[in-house]
């Protein structure tokens, strides 16, 4: 059963100080999870997470994650400029990007950050702009479909990222002819996966292309970034994911593939913000209307510009009616927000309790890629974030954007 991060009395003085709608994160739980994770890979000496600041771009999260011993990922330059602000530097940086301008390739290459090439041609193109750095990495995109167990998880040949397996040989010998001394993988192949078997299968297929890649090329890879796709049980009935297994799987892997090749000493890295920040953050929002038509409708404080991801994919996201999480679910509501787009719903005919006027609605599940993804659509204003500390008091880790806001790049006309 999923439950509230902050329920009944203590809810309800938070909504005094900071109403509705608003992102809550729970610190205590973002912590265990790095520690699990750190945990799950801590056979592999050169472990490394780095954490995609996309999934959550809020100072007061990357210091915590930094706290843990964590890394990021960074994919623009305003997440490079966050985590320069933030105290990470150098190889505590990813910058994986796609169609890139060449001032974000200066400025990464400024920190120290470890820059993980999209395409052959970004490798002329980087030289370029800020010239070729010693450590380097590449993402590789196999083509065909993505499956495990007969079951396709994806559509590599649909995406655009990442070299060919022969661009990526040529690619190492042309770096290396610039000047690269040590060379890394990275592939992102699945999203958003359950059941544990998709680190394992992928970790095999680099590790037998790193091996490739040393034969063909006598350039032995230093490190093979496993990306993200670990996914998260966004349905109560799912079963989250065993870190640990997982890790045992990749390990396995390691040890059959490449502890033969020589290449026991390969660091693995991570990027998972979805496992590490979604299930610890939930959008709190307050029933204003109700609406009784053709069908039910409840109208919330909150809309798609506070959660995209339902508008966006028809993604799931559990609710609470906060105060009534023993009650039966007896009514079929369409929970929507105010946009005018038809598209604005948190749920489709979700059995829920009886939801009246004033009751507080909690959405699980948003910390990653919920308040990231906020959007200005029809004037709509992004909602506060706040961050549950481990001693249970509430700190304010972004204000809620003000009319102001929105009206001030506008200040060219006058």
């Amino acid at each position: 059963m999923k439950k509230p991060i902050v329920t009944g009395a203590a809810l309800e003085e938070i909504i005094r100080q900071y109403p509705t709608p608003f992102h809550i994160y729970d610190e205590a739980g973002i912590r265990a999870a790095a520690r699990r994770l750190h945990a799950a890979f801590g056979w592999n000496k050169g472990f490394k997470e780095y954490f995609a600041v996309k999934a959550t771009p809020n100072p007061a999260i990357l210091q915590i994650l930094k706290e843990e011993g964590c890394g990021l990922d960074c994919s623009s330059l305003t997440e490079l400029m966050l985590a320069e602000r933030g105290g990470f530097a150098g190889h505590d940086i990813m910058f994986s990007s796609n169609a890139t301008p060449a001032e974000e390739f200066v400025y990464a290459k400024r920190l120290g950050a470890i820059i993980n090439l999209d395409d052959y041609t970004h490798i002329d193109f980087l030289e370029q702009a800020a010239g070729i750095p010693k450590t380097i990495c590449c993402r590789y995109n196999p083509g065909g479909d993505f499956a495990i167990h007969n079951k396709i998880m994806d559509s590599p040949k649909d995406a655009k990222y990442g070299f060919t397996k022969q661009q990526l040989r040529d690619g190492f010998l042309r770096l290396k002819e610039k000047g690269a001394e040590r060379f890394g993988l990275h592939a992102f192949l699945a999203s958003n996966t359950l059941g544990g078997q998709y680190y394992p299968v992928l970790a095999k297929q680099l590790f037998a292309l790193a091996c490739w890649l040393q034969q063909e090329t006598g350039i032995a890879v230093s490190f093979i970034n496993l990306s993200g796709g670990i996914g998260i049980p966004y349905r109560p009935e799912e079963e989250p994911n065993d870190i640990a297994a997982i890790g045992a799987g990749v390990q396995q892997a390691f040890d059959e593939v490449l502890v033969p090749a020589g290449l026991g000493d390969v660091a693995i890295f991570t990027e998972l913000g979805r496992y590490l920040l979604g299930p610890y953050g939930q959008l709190v929002a307050t029933a204003v209307h109700e609406k009784h038509i053709y069908k039910d409708y409840i109208g919330l404080d909150a809309c798609a510009a506070n959660l995209m991801r339902p508008a966006m994919y028809g993604a799931y996201h559990h609710i609470t009616v906060a105060g009534k999480e023993n009650a039966p679910a007896t009514h079929k509501y369409d929970v929507t927000g105010s946009l005018c787009e038809n598209n604005d719903k948190f749920a489709v005919d979700r059995m829920l309790p009886e939801v009246e006027i004033g009751d507080r609605i909690v959405i699980h599940d948003t910390g990653a890629h919920g308040a990231a993804m906020g959007y200005n659509y029809n004037g709509r204003l992004r909602s506060a974030e706040l961050l549950l500390r481990e001693d249970g008091s509430v700190r304010l880790i972004r204000r809620a954007e003000t009319p102001e806001d929105y009206f001030a790049t506008l200040d060219v006309l006058g």
